[in-house]
This record gives C-alpha cells, sequence and structure tokens, in this order.
C-alpha cells in the first residue's frame, strides 16, 4: 500500500496561533460577513423579527462542506442577539449527563453551538428532543425501582447546529430546527473580497491580481483562501526585493502570489497534493471507473472520511468527478486536466 499524503499540519504553539489568527479573521456581523447572500438576507429577517418579539431566534441548522462559514455564522447571530455564545461538537458530548449540564446552565436567549452535530450519540438526540421543541430537560433520579423522572425547567435559548454530513441526521432531530440552510462554494469575486479585509487586519497589501490568482485557487472556500493569504504572506514579508524597513508593509503581488502557490503546490484549479493523487489514482488505477469509495481510499492509504467530506465534494462541484450507482467515475473533465486519453473500454463503462 502506498504511504498516506498527509495535508499540511500545525503542533503546539504553532497550531494554538494560526486558530486565534483565523478566530480574529471572523466576520462580527452579518455586514461583514460576505457572500451567501440569500441566506444573509434571510438571517437579518429571523433576527429583527425576533429582537422586536423580545424573545430568542428559532433553532437553525447550517449545512455544507467544511470552511463554508458555518461556525462563523453561529458567532454572527450570537452577536446580533446580543447573547452569549457556548460552544460545543456532537463527538464531545458522549453521554446524556453531558448534554444535560450544558443545558441546565444556559441562561435566557443564550445560543448553545453543537458543532459536527451529526454525530451526537442516540441518548444525548434524545435528550435535546424536549429541550428544543418544550424547553424542558427530564432527568432520571435514583437507580432501580425507587428511580423517577424530574422535569426542568430551561429557559429559552437557540441551538445552532453545524454538519457536513446532513444526510446522517436522523428526521426527528432534522425536523426540530426552524430554519435549515446549506451553505454554498464562494464565487472568485466573493473570495476576492474576503481577501482584501482579512488582508487589512493582516497588515499586508494585495493587489487585485494577487487576490484574484489566490481566490481562484481556493476551491470556492473562504478558509482555504485565508490559509493560503497567510502562506503567501509569509513569501511576500521574506521576498529579498521587499524593503526591510521594520515599518514597510509586506505586498503581495501577482508575481509573488503566483510563486508562493507554485511553492504550495496548489495548482490552477485549486488542488494540492492530495486532490491530485486522487485522481490520478482513479484515472490510472482504476481506469476512470467506476470503481467504490472504500477501494480509492485504501488506495490511497487515506480514511474514507477525509475522501467523502474533503476531496469528493468539490471535485464533482468543479465537474471532475461523478458518483454513480455503481461507484466514482472521472469526468472527461479530468482526464483532459491530466492529458490524458480514457481507453475505449473506460468510455464504454461511462455510456453503459
Amino acid at each position: 500500500m502506498s504511504e498516506p499524503i498527509l495535508r499540511e499540519e500545525f503542533t503546539g504553539d504553532a497550531l494554538q496561533g494560526e486558530r486565534h489568527l483565523e478566530a480574529a479573521l471572523r466576520p462580527r456581523t452579518l455586514d461583514d460577513f460576505v457572500g451567501q447572500d440569500a441566506l444573509r438576507a434571510n438571517l437579518r429577517v429571523f433576527i429583527t423579527a425576533a429582537r422586536e418579539r423580545g424573545e430568542p431566534v428559532d433553532h437553525h441548522l447550517f449545512c455544507g462542506p467544511p470552511g463554508l462559514g458555518k461556525t462563523a455564522l453561529a458567532y454572527v447571530l450570537a452577536r446580533e442577539m446580543g447573547a452569549t455564545l457556548r460552544a460545543t461538537s456532537g463527538p464531545v458530548l458522549e453521554r446524556p449527563s453531558d448534554i444535560a449540564a450544558l443545558l441546565s446552565n444556559l441562561e435566557a436567549g443564550d445560543v448553545l453551538f453543537v458543532d459536527e452535530i451529526h454525530r451526537l450519540h442516540p441518548a444525548v438526540e434524545e435528550i435535546l428532543y424536549p429541550a428544543m421543541e418544550d424547553f424542558h430537560l427530564d432527568v432520571m433520579v435514583g437507580q432501580g425501582p425507587s428511580a423517577r423522572s424530574i422535569r426542568l425547567d430551561l429557559p429559552r435559548f437557540t441551538l445552532v447546529g453545524a454538519t457536513t454530513r446532513a444526510g446522517l441526521l436522523t428526521a426527528p432531530l432534522r425536523d426540530r430546527f426552524g430554519y435549515v440552510a446549506r451553505l454554498d462554494y464562494y464565487p472568485p469575486a466573493d473570495l476576492v473580497e474576503i481577501l482584501r479585509r482579512s488582508a487589512t487586519r493582516l497588515g499586508v497589501a494585495v493587489d487585485i491580481e494577487a487576490a484574484d490568482e489566490i481566490a481562484r485557487r481556493s476551491r470556492g472556500t473562504p478558509r482555504i483562501a485565508l490559509r493560503l493569504l497567510r502562506r503567501v504572506r509569509d513569501f511576500a514579508q521574506v521576498d529579498p526585493s521587499r524593503d526591510k524597513d521594520e515599518s514597510a508593509v509586506a505586498a503581495v503581488t501577482h508575481e509573488i502570489a503566483r510563486f508562493a502557490l507554485g511553492r504550495l503546490e496548489v495548482d490552477e484549479e485549486g488542488f494540492d497534493r492530495l486532490d491530485r493523487a486522487f485522481l490520478r489514482t482513479l484515472l490510472e488505477k482504476f481506469d476512470g471507473g467506476p470503481v467504490g469509495v472504500d477501494a480509492l481510499a485504501a488506495a490511497l492509504g487515506e480514511d474514507r472520511g477525509t475522501v467523502e467530506d474533503l476531496l469528493e465534494p468539490f471535485l464533482m462541484q468543479a465537474g471532475f468527478l461523478d458518483r454513480t450507482p455503481r461507484g466514482r467515475v472521472a469526468t472527461t473533465r479530468a482526464w483532459e486536466h491530466f492529458g490524458k486519453t480514457p481507453s475505449p473500454t473506460a468510455v464504454q463503462r461511462r455510456l453503459f
């Protein structure tokens, strides 16, 4: 088996610093949030109406691939409502007592944000049903024949869930959200605006051609665009031709952006090493498919979840991959991207 191809990782203080920087670049209000225009317009209506009624906004569920702003929207919603946000994630809530402790400590109007909500344990999910619908919590006291249930009233709160796998949510949980929204990949124009705003906060000058170059290689994802901006900024900062005066602002030009992105192995389609390895494996080892996702993941030495959550959504959106009942199939565009011609057998399999 081939060695797994790893994405860039940071540890210790470096990782913590990246997280703090990412949090600092998050939008603070709906006006600061760029893109997802229909979703923002709806949120503005819901928030304004809830404030006029003097009550918390209804429960919200945000769905979509990683990095599109689901967490950012939860923080924006809480800030717009003037509420305290308490954040957790589905895998952390292992026992009913975990979610019961969180719910019992909420105050009126609080926003409870649960990331990866599709990974909630079924027993934990059962506790959420009456909490979301009727704002009460059923607690079992004692054990055996003497055990009894006590109902605790909860203050009205807002639950905001985020998921990359909406299909894994149970219908009873999904139906208890007052608003379910899916975030779409961002067009380059929106990413350019996000990059220009973020560059100001980072203290770096980015010309429009450089911002456009980074945006086009960011897979329609703000998180990737901002990560690339931070790395391109590093190349601009150590550029030998730059004025070394400490007061001089690092400038990201189109030339520096192209050079840096080449060094980062991000091509003009936004593919990194793992994307290219995935497509090459599909084309060369499996003759373009169809092939099952487990076989592809094993050939790559990657986890199935990595393939389904991080690779396939963008490749399908960009037109390089199809999912069929028989498995994954490379499109004509994928063959052309690597300068290859599908074999007659591959063409026949696609037609039939």
